[in-house]
């Protein structure tokens, strides 16, 4: 019996490898024209290419980055709530979700990354001007990036509008510190950790892992929100 408890056991953790590994792989496939200019931006030896290539990723990046995100978050959120009804595959999952989800996240996209591009040249501004400035912008950009993240789980969990979307992710991020400081410090942890020493993470673990993390945390205030509205009727 032990034996067989072991085998079981290292049989579910492949499978659960193997799913991470997977939606990982696809995630950068349909980012691999970010992937290419982000490398080049970082290997670029003249300004004159980071001034070409940098406007060509904000184009880009809502027509790629959010829905392929967006596919991660649904395809996490039926391993989350045991809701793999059809039981398609991984690929015809992780397809499926993408084209269901790409209009809505285009959008929330565009909007998000002219946040983040407002963003990214004030704090270049200001953070010359300023220290203080700097760190009130360094708090703003952590604000965004949580915002962003669980734009995510909101908008692949609930069927809205993307207006009414927007509207429910600042309420998330705002109106919980747990939820907030679990992604922030969650998936900041994962990335450094990503970039800066496990490497092997990147192309095979990090992006579904941060999804994965992410709606957790997400549909356990979830729970707890729906427990306590039915506790008080």
């Amino acid at each position: 019996m032990k034996n067989s408890g072991l085998i079981g056991g290292l049989y579910v953790l492949s499978e659960w490898i193997m799913r991470f590994s997977v939606i990982n792989l696809l995630w950068i496939f349909f980012n691999l024209p970010i992937v290419f200019i982000v490398v080049s931006i970082l290997f670029a030896e003249q300004m004159s290419n980071v001034s070409i290539l940098l406007p060509l990723l904000l184009v880009i990046t809502p027509f790629l980055f959010f829905p392929a995100t967006a596919a991660i978050f649904a395809t996490v959120r039926d391993w989350i709530i045991d809701n793999d009804k059809e039981n398609d595959g991984l690929i015809r999952s992780y397809w499926r979700y993408y084209k269901e989800n790409y209009r809505k996240s285009l959008l929330g996209g565009t909007f998000l990354t002219i946040l983040w591009l407002i963003w990214g040249v004030d704090y270049y501004y200001f953070s010359q001007v300023s220290i203080i400035l700097m760190f009130a912008f360094v708090i703003m950009g952590a604000v965004l990036f949580v915002y962003t993240i669980n734009f995510f789980s909101v908008a692949v969990h609930y069927n809205m509008k993307l207006g009414s979307i927007l509207k429910n992710t600042l309420y998330v991020t705002i109106g919980s510190p747990l939820l907030f400081f679990t992604i922030l410090l969650g998936n900041g942890l994962l990335l450094i950790m990503s970039f800066n020493t496990i490497h092997f993470l990147l192309p095979f673990f990090t992006w579904s892992l941060l999804a994965f993390i992410s709606f957790s945390a997400f549909y356990r205030l979830y729970l707890s929100l729906t427990r306590n509205q039915g506790n008080k009727s």
